[in-house]
């Protein structure tokens, strides 16, 4: 059985949606019997520059058209397989070949661009001269590698993408006429995720027509595609603006275990934006556009948490004073890495194997502490593990994934990281100066592979940040 959108593929002017605009022009140039010698039909894939050609093709010759006829006078070329100058050389032996049937001989070279510049210029020649019996219909999804030469002697036509409004009533009949039963709901997924292109649109109904016996509907198309719901994406922006924490991270564990991606997450935060643009939102913006789709799927988690946590990390209020690791650089003359003070106990450069337990801070002598330090009280702790994360989140984003996965405890002025993994533990390690540029000098830090004990959420969490996957990162 053929692809849905095989088989409703238009086969008359008349038959194509939504590009009204060129198949008027087209059809009032036929019936005034003014045919150009080149048209080149450019727009997104998806958008039916391939069928119009065809279509095109057989009206200038007044055949009848079937998808799967074969005309010897129509010779359809795929250019980014025949891009070379001896395949336009051999083109332009053929073009001087009178037809046999119609009264043109048509050839349909699509994906143009693809040709190379020998090519181009082989073709150009043509064009400049063409046989009066030759007509060229060229198609491109990337028009601006189509050189000006060419462009200057075809006559244009620009295809868009459709509206969701009018993929919606194409795809509503074309449901009816399949007997699926799906609810508008769904299809209106169906139509947001084919993007305005023809053929992806129905390639996704196609897809999601065998999914029940019984109504399709927007929970079951969400999960099968593997998409958010629309309510969670605006949670997800709430909690932004609200500078929730703990509701992203619920979220996002959330949206993992149901196998949603982070680059659909990304992609659909950044719709929603589009969508009602919002200036409080730029800065997520600027942050979700820069998430490499190539990442590796920890990564892309990172960077997604770090574009959402950004607004909720508040300054550690501390931190007006000159930061007291670049005032003892200046007077020890050595590199700015983080040296205790007399008043610091200073921090295990090891990470801890899962046996070993935190051993106890030892405490500072009182008679070495300078007024001018920062000291921290049990009530800071969650502004000096917010600060934490802020820190790492503006000097090292792909650090940030680790160190926001994390749980910690405070207890007697030591802040324990637990990682839940040697690789995160390691690479938190080696930037340990990231942490201790932020906390108080009273404070001692150390860092464990180990998980938080009594921690229901910890599985969730790996699972978001790569599962049991460890993958070494520089920074």
């Amino acid at each position: 059985m053929k692809a849905l959108y095989r088989r409703y593929r238009p086969k008359t002017l008349s038959e194509v949606v939504g590009q009204e605009q060129i198949t008027s022009v087209l059809a009032n140039s036929l019936k005034n019997n003014k045919i150009g010698h080149a048209y080149l039909f450019i727009g997104p894939r998806g958008t039916g520059k391939t069928s119009v050609a065809r279509i095109l093709a057989h009206e200038i010759n007044h055949f009848d058209y079937e998808l799967e006829d074969d005309y010897l006078d129509i010779i359809e070329i795929d250019a980014a397989s025949n891009r070379g100058i001896d395949d336009i050389r051999e083109l332009r032996q053929r073009a001087n070949i009178a037809p046999t049937k119609g009264k043109y001989k048509i050839y349909i070279i699509d994906e143009v661009h693809m040709l190379t510049k020998e090519a181009f210029n082989a073709l150009l020649k043509t064009l400049e001269e063409p046989p009066e019996h030759v007509v060229f219909i060229m198609a491109t999804t990337d028009a601006q590698k189509v050189p000006v030469t060419i462009t200057s002697r075809s006559q244009i036509y620009t295809f868009k993408l459709a509206d969701p409004s009018t993929m919606l009533e194409h795809v509503k009949k074309i449901c009816q006429s399949e007997k699926i039963d799906i609810e508008e709901e769904a299809l209106k997924i169906v139509v947001k995720r084919g993007g305005g292109s023809y053929r992806d649109t129905l390639s996704i109904l196609d897809q999601v027509s065998t999914l029940s016996d019984k109504k399709i509907t927007a929970e079951l198309l969400n999960r099968a595609l593997g998409l958010p719901q629309e309510t969670a994406i605006s949670e997800l922006l709430d909690s932004y603006n609200n500078s929730n924490l703990d509701n992203i991270r619920q979220l996002l564990i959330n949206l993992a275990e149901t196998g949603v991606k982070s680059e659909v997450i990304a992609s659909e935060l950044i719709d929603a934006i589009m969508a009602q643009p919002n200036p409080k939102y730029i800065q997520l913006l600027d942050k979700l556009t820069q998430i490499n789709p190539t990442d590796a799927p920890n990564i892309k988690s990172g960077e997604l948490l770090v574009a959402l946590c950004t607004n909720t990390m508040p300054s550690f209020p501390v931190q007006a004073a000159p930061a007291p690791i670049i005032q003892k650089a200046a007077t020890t003359a050595t590199p700015p890495v983080v040296k205790p003070t007399a008043a610091q106990k200073p921090a295990p450069t090891e990470i801890k194997e899962p046996s070993a337990p935190a051993p106890a801070p030892t405490p500072a002598p009182e008679s070495a502490a300078p007024t001018t330090q920062k000291v921290a009280n049990d009530a800071d702790a969650d502004t000096i593990w917010q600060a934490v994360i802020k820190n790492i989140a503006e000097k090292s984003p792909l650090l940030a994934g680790d160190i926001i996965a994390s749980k910690y405890t405070y207890k007697d002025k030591v802040l324990t990281i637990y990682t839940g993994s040697y690789i995160k533990a390691k690479n938190i390690d080696k930037r340990r100066n990231f942490i201790t540029e932020v906390i108080p000098n009273d404070v001692s830090v150390e860092i464990t592979k180990e998980t938080l004990a009594d921690d229901p959420d910890v599985a969730n969490i790996a699972a978001i940040m790569g599962g049991g996957e460890e993958i070494q990162i520089d920074v």
